[in-house]
């Protein structure tokens, strides 16, 4: 009884799984949104404070809502770069050192703070410091956008095929 119950089942299991529907109307194409990065080698050193300003590139369009991610270039590893995000901190002989950065939408400061007199340190710390810029878009959580509104915005540029 109980294979002759099994058999049938397995059968409309098995049946059910492989049927398939009507295929469905195609959909919208998706929109690409791709951030911007630029690339600024400077020093920062006593002779200008420790600390220095990178214009944003006037081609790159950057909104208050955008983020801006900022990365230490480190050297290679097998012929990969290696990129440290920012803030980050080291621990020299002399004391902590500290890499860190702000911004506004026009600009980034880069400065180095530390516990100790940052004249001490090695130009390996302070000159042809190489740092990647990242602009990412964003859009401030309370802005409520439709995706028939952020279609129809003059601020989003459609990448096609």
């Amino acid at each position: 009884m109980k294979k002759t119950f099994f058999l049938p089942l397995v059968s409309l299991i098995f049946f059910l799984t492989s049927c398939e529907g009507l295929q469905g109307p195609p959909g919208q194409d998706g929109i690409n949104i791709l951030g911007q990065v630029f690339e600024r080698t400077i020093d920062l050193n006593a002779s200008n404070g420790f600390q220095q300003v990178v214009t944003i590139p006037t081609s790159i369009e950057v909104y208050e809502s955008d983020a801006i991610l900022v990365y230490l270039w480190e050297g290679t590893y097998d012929g990969a770069d290696i990129w440290t995000p920012l803030p980050t901190t080291y621990f020299p002989d002399e004391g902590t050192l500290l890499y860190t950065f702000n911004h506004t939408y026009f600009d980034v400061k880069f400065f180095l703070d530390g516990n100790f007199d940052l004249t001490q340190l090695g130009s390996e710390w302070t000159n042809d410091l190489t740092f990647r810029i990242a602009i990412v878009p964003a859009e401030f959580g309370d802005a409520n956008l439709t995706m028939e509104q952020l279609e129809n915005s003059a601020q989003v540029e459609f990448i096609g095929n």
